[in-house]
């Protein structure tokens, strides 16, 4: 049976929550595979707008087993948080499945993100200071704590030893004050007995849904552009939000994917520093984010906005295995005369299709853009491709051609329902 993975082929807040939610109906499993609570997933759905950080999408249908793998970090306090405002707007959690495996973030790993961005001054990277970065730290350097960790008795020993090492950090290069360990493991015992229900294997588990022919969605954090490997690193996240990122994940073998869904947005948008070669910094921009309401679901930062850039593009879909395009907001460009999409690079007079990896190399591209006459009305009660006016079919079947990859689903609206699907998915 297929397994599809959802992933952000930009760098981030493309609107992958809502395609993961919309092709959740048709899910059996619903399996969030890496990233922390620096993410964030807004839903609306009959007019009600949920806000998820580390929850799958698919919770929105209570049926549905959702998974959260080993590659996920976990802020135990933030995602008992989730848990108690979803429950509020009538959730369910009782299928929700928490790895064993996945790493625990700590207090000291926020106390400590946040001390290295302000001690960084302008050399910051731009971090949520949601602790991911030191936790995924901890975990290469195997000095990391994992929820299996936190249902074992030898938690409380293995916290004292990790604290005494992060306090003598937090005293000594940033003299800060201790944190307190009593008050910590306590905290955490209450965690535990919170969680203790949603925590197992979820490797073995999603293996036999695998084995039974369950039809598994994968859902990614972040973006192409994040990933630690072949984002604009070092203003990158410490995980891999691209598909080759589910297998080490989740516990599955690479097979398990038949389909990968990379979500565009129609323009490009980013949060933090680094460079970004088609950002506007003009009325046009403004008029986007503002239209767009290009704000961060985790910290409500501006995000930054320009054109769509297909140099991006075309090198997620190479890295990541794109096979199909979920093109979102295309709503939001509305009412502009023109639009523009980047189709390469002048890195000093050489013109290129292919994404850096050097930062100076980028920021000092130009983009070379190909203009396309803008579209007018709401577009939100469309469901047909063939209702969309033409300009913006042709934008859609140029990012086709350029890309190689085929637009399967068109976000013409926020809602759930505001969607225009050209082709099936799970079959």
């Amino acid at each position: 049976m297929p397994g599809i993975a959802v992933f952000g082929a930009q760098w981030g807040d493309e609107g992958k929550g809502r395609f993961v939610d919309f092709l959740a109906s048709e899910a059996d499993v619903v399996i969030r595979y890496q990233g922390g609570n620096n993410a964030g997933h807004t839903i609306i759905v009959d007019g009600v707008t949920y806000k998820l950080h580390l929850i799958p999408a698919g919770v929105l249908y209570n049926s549905k087993p959702c998974v959260i793998g080993n590659g996920v970090v976990i802020d135990p306090e933030s995602l008992i948080e989730e848990m108690e405002t979803l429950k509020k707007q009538g959730a369910t959690l009782d299928n929700l499945m928490i790895s064993d495996r996945a790493h625990m973030v700590m207090p000291y790993h926020r106390l400590l993100d946040s001390l290295s961005e302000d001690d960084a001054g302008e050399a910051m990277i731009g971090t949520t200071k949601r602790g991911i970065g030191p936790c995924y730290t901890d975990k290469a350097a195997r000095q990391g704590l994992r929820m299996c960790d936190l249902l074992s008795d030898s938690f409380a020993e293995k916290l004292r030893v990790l604290l005494e090492q992060k306090n003598m950090i937090l005293t000594k290069i940033y003299g800060g004050e201790p944190l307190d360990y009593a008050g910590m493991l306590e905290q955490f015992m209450g965690y535990k007995e919170r969680l203790r229900q949603h925590i197992c294997d979820t490797s073995l588990i999603c293996y036999d849904f695998y084995k039974q022919g369950k039809k598994l969605l994968f859902e990614g954090a972040q973006g192409m552009l994040l990933d630690i490997d072949f984002g604009t690193y070092p203003y990158v996240t410490s995980s891999h939000p691209t598909s080759g990122g589910v297998s080490i994940g989740t516990g599955l073998p690479p097979a398990v994917l038949t389909d990968v869904v990379g979500v565009v947005k129609a323009y490009t948008t980013r949060v933090g520093k680094g460079p970004f070669v088609t950002e506007l910094l003009d009325g046009t921009g403004d008029y986007i984010r503002e239209r767009g309401q290009e704000y961060g679901t985790t910290t409500g930062r501006p995000r930054r906005c320009g054109w769509l850039d297909l140099v991006i593009v075309g090198f997620a879909a190479r890295i990541g295995g794109i096979t199909s395009i979920a093109l979102s907001r295309m709503d939001t460009l509305g009412e502009l005369d023109r639009v523009k999409v980047c189709v390469g690079y002048d890195i000093d007079g050489k013109v290129t299709k292919n994404y850096p990896a050097s930062l100076d190399d980028i920021a000092s591209a130009k983009p070379v853009y190909k203009e396309f006459d803008g579209w007018s009305g709401d577009i939100s009660h469309i469901r047909e491709y063939n209702g969309l006016p033409q300009s913006a079919k042709e934008y859609v079947e140029f990012i086709e051609s350029e890309t190689g990859v085929g637009v399967g689903m068109i976000g013409v609206g926020p809602e759930r329902s505001e969607c225009v699907l050209r082709r099936k998915y799970f079959v």
